[in-house]
């Protein structure tokens, strides 16, 4: 027998256990990962009692808190204060006036009493009035340039390596992967391609009203201070419903802002899968989920088990989460 031929041998009879340690390789060997390759591949096995046809294999992710970091503040707020900085010169008024005293002092828990009035506030100040194309450059260069205030990283590179992993893995077996998503569609859709893979039509999210107009006769969408749709809680399966059309048979989400989009998901007929990202690594990350200000985690927690959700503790199940991570 030749050596080429005891090599092919050797790894054709590799056990099972060899060939799963392959898949997903940033996810400790365990109760999670053997949950995610066991439904991945009972729903791809043609013949067997689950599978599911390609074009019904829809899997939808949340994006803050899910594939990326969303502390100290979620990314599009980071956006929003450094937007607030460089047009304070244009607007004195904001040195007395909330929410903006508060970005201008760096002031996060004053930022926070705004609520969702200060919030919608800031969004209207910072993201509308100008073009789409506009808003697309400026949210580019910024992405470009900002660092983590943590780990001063570029921010798109603060993405969960194993959850691009898993991305990855679910699209190899004939997944079609969506982000469903609080944050705004246009602040997400510039990075999410390079980021995750994902292009721009597969983006849900959060919208302003957009308005054709003719700008010396070249036609252009402005982005009006108006909010459009919300993204988020009971909007994320209504999102899903209006733009993808499909129930998926996939979603992962992190705090009770996903609740909605994880009780519609496995409400559709079986099989189904859901998973809850679970910040438990203060250390390499974050650590937080019922009394949190960002990615709150509570009602959705306490009823993971009876709905059968897995439940993703990042500290345990993880090997690395940042590709950056030595």
């Amino acid at each position: 027998m030749s050596q080429t031929v005891r090599i092919l041998l050797f790894f054709l009879l590799l056990p099972l256990g060899g060939a799963f340690a392959q898949e997903l390789p940033s996810w400790n060997d365990g109760a999670s990962k053997q949950a995610i390759v066991e439904f991945v591949k009972k729903v791809t096995t043609e013949g067997g009692a689950d599978y599911v046809a390609p074009e019904d294999r829809i899997a939808v992710f949340d994006n803050d808190g899910t594939l990326w970091t969303e502390q100290p503040f979620y990314f599009q707020l980071g956006f929003a204060l450094d937007r607030v900085k460089a047009l304070s010169p244009e607007h004195p008024e904001w040195k007395e006036k909330e929410p903006f005293k508060s970005v201008l002092a760096g002031d996060l828990k004053g930022i926070a009493k705004g609520g969702e009035k200060g919030m919608v506030e800031l969004i209207m100040e910072t993201h509308a009035g100008m073009t789409t194309d506009d808003f697309n450059r400026i949210v580019t260069d910024w992405f470009a340039s900002a660092r983590h205030p943590k780990t001063g990283k570029p921010y798109n590179e603060m993405t969960f390596l194993p959850m691009r992993e898993l991305l990855d893995y679910l699209r190899a077996n004939g997944f079609k992967t969506f982000i469903v998503s609080g944050g705004g569609v246009e602040f997400m859709r510039p990075i999410t391609e390079k980021a995750y893979g994902i292009p721009p039509e597969q983006v849900v999210g959060s919208t302003i009203t957009t308005q054709y107009a003719l700008v010396d006769d070249t036609p252009v969408l402005n982005r009006l201070p108006k909010i459009d749709f919300v993204d988020d809680g009971p909007g994320k399966p209504v999102g899903i419903n209006k733009f993808i059309g499909r129930r998926p048979i996939f979603a992962a989400g992190n705090s009770d802002g996903d609740y909605e989009m994880l009780r519609w998901v496995t409400a559709g007929p079986a099989p189904r899968f859901a998973m809850i990202v679970h910040h438990t690594d203060a250390d390499r990350e974050y650590a937080y989920d019922r009394k949190s200000d960002f990615g709150k985690l509570d009602k959705t927690l306490d009823e993971a088990a009876s709905r059968n959700w897995l439940v993703v503790d990042m500290k345990a199940d993880w090997k690395k989460i940042y590709a950056f991570d030595q």
